[in-house]
């Protein structure tokens, strides 16, 4: 008795710390910290990496509209989805199709059902998917760059994120009706990189090419930078992939292993064909290609061994090459920087080839249903679902955008360049 006498004193005079101590231990130091540090992996591949990797790619003139896109996407994606992005895209209070609304405002993080099911914080977990918000519509950045207003791309963002975005991640991820289905996307390939690629493509069908397209097109003006962004965005993919595995665990070194292989991989492949067809092997090409391995493996990247990462990274080297010239000549689209042909393509065509390179056979570790041909047609039916309404709210979008703030910059302000006409500023001010 005394000893017990002894104990509530102490947990009196602690103010109820030891009972504190107690539920605390149920969080897990080291997955907590490794999935912070996979959020600022996320973070730092759209600022800086995608950043620098875009605006390496377009006219000195338009190098800070390009950085200023980036960063104000950052912004207003942020906020919108500590306001209702969120509960929209994870609240599984609501349909098939439709998220609920019980966290909006951040209302009820790591309540009684996150604990028993999760051994790191909420807050960490909406960190986490915020930085999957930001980079995926600063993507479709890459479609439009040099020729629309500063204006329109927020309001696209904004009505984008609200139409496309978060619905396909309650779809995918958040318990809706792909989910239910058993569709394996671990980190993006439907939810990030084809809603990124369809609507890019659509987009820069609609607000029309820049001038001189195609045959006057200007090289970029830094190869260095695109170099530096990309490789940012390589490193910062682990944070995508292996921490879209929620844990530092045996799962996520294999998911790290694996996308690194076919990024090597897509590289690798992309400068053999574009030296077969050019007979140059240049700087932007590798690094693009890499860029289109991390795209194609990201949504197999939780089923796939080496030997996959191997086929699916040269698959993207070769696949997503042509489909540049594809959307360029044959559609005569000026998807300015290719992210239909890389993320949109890759990430398409990653979620196909899971279904059958996932096999245990092929070095895998299994998929989510029964057969090859059933697990491809839930793919495939996902996939179909996604692009057809990607597609259709970009269109919608666009005509609201058209009808109110304007799509297109002035000509003489797209000669000008968009960083002066835009933002009243320069890149590089070599006088002075």
């Amino acid at each position: 008795m005394k000893s017990f006498g002894v104990f509530l004193a102490m947990v009196f005079l602690s103010g109820g710390t030891l009972f504190a101590a107690e539920e605390a231990s149920q969080i897990d130091t080291g997955n907590t910290a490794w999935m912070i540090m996979a959020t600022v992996l996320v973070l730092m591949m759209t600022l800086p990496g995608l950043a620098l990797f875009y605006g390496g790619l377009v006219r000195a003139k338009n190098l800070l509209s390009v950085l200023m896109h980036c960063y104000a996407i950052a912004a207003l994606a942020s906020v919108m989805w500590v306001l209702f992005l969120y509960t929209m895209a994870f609240d599984n209070q609501g349909g098939d199709w439709v998220g609920g609304f019980a966290k909006a405002f951040m209302e009820g993080l790591d309540g009684k059902d996150w604990k028993e099911n999760f051994d790191f914080p909420e807050t960490v977990f909406v960190m986490f998917q915020m930085t999957f918000a930001i980079i995926t519509p600063g993507l479709i950045v890459g479609a439009f760059v040099e020729r629309m207003k500063f204006a329109a791309v927020m309001v696209f963002t904004a009505l984008w994120l609200v139409l496309v975005y978060a619905p396909t991640v309650y779809w995918v991820w958040g318990g809706g009706i792909m989910m239910q289905w058993g569709t394996i996307d671990l980190a993006g390939g439907i939810v990030v990189h084809a809603t990124a690629g369809v609507s890019a493509l659509v987009l820069a069908k609609m607000i029309g090419p820049r001038k001189g397209f195609p045959k006057h097109l200007h090289p970029p003006h830094s190869p260095g930078l695109v170099m530096i962004g990309a490789s940012l965005l390589w490193v910062g993919w682990f944070g995508f992939n292996a921490g879209s595995q929620g844990g530092a665990n045996e799962a996520a070194g294999m998911t790290m292993l694996v996308t690194h292989i076919s990024a090597a991989t897509a590289a690798l492949v992309w400068c053999i064909v574009e030296r077969l067809q050019t007979g140059k092997t240049g700087v932007v090409g590798i690094a693009t290609g890499m860029v289109a391995g991390l795209a194609t493996i990201t949504p197999a990247s939780g089923n796939v061994g080496p030997m996959g990462a191997l086929v699916i990274g040269a698959s993207a080297g070769v696949i997503c090459y042509f489909m540049c010239g594809v959307v360029r000549h044959r559609l005569k689209i000026d998807d300015s920087l290719d992210v239909f042909a890389v993320h949109g393509v890759g990430g398409v065509l990653g979620t196909i080839m899971v279904s059958f390179l996932g096999l245990k056979r092929f070095g895998g570790t299994g998929i989510n249903k029964d057969s090859v041909m059933e697990q491809l047609l839930v793919q495939v039916k996902s996939v179909g679902i996604t692009v057809v309404w990607s597609a259709l709210a970009t269109v919608i979008i666009v005509v609201i955008i058209k009808k109110t703030v304007g799509l297109r910059v002035t000509e003489e302000n797209e000669f000008e360049g968009l960083d002066s006409a835009e933002h009243g500023e320069a890149a590089y001010n070599f006088d002075s």
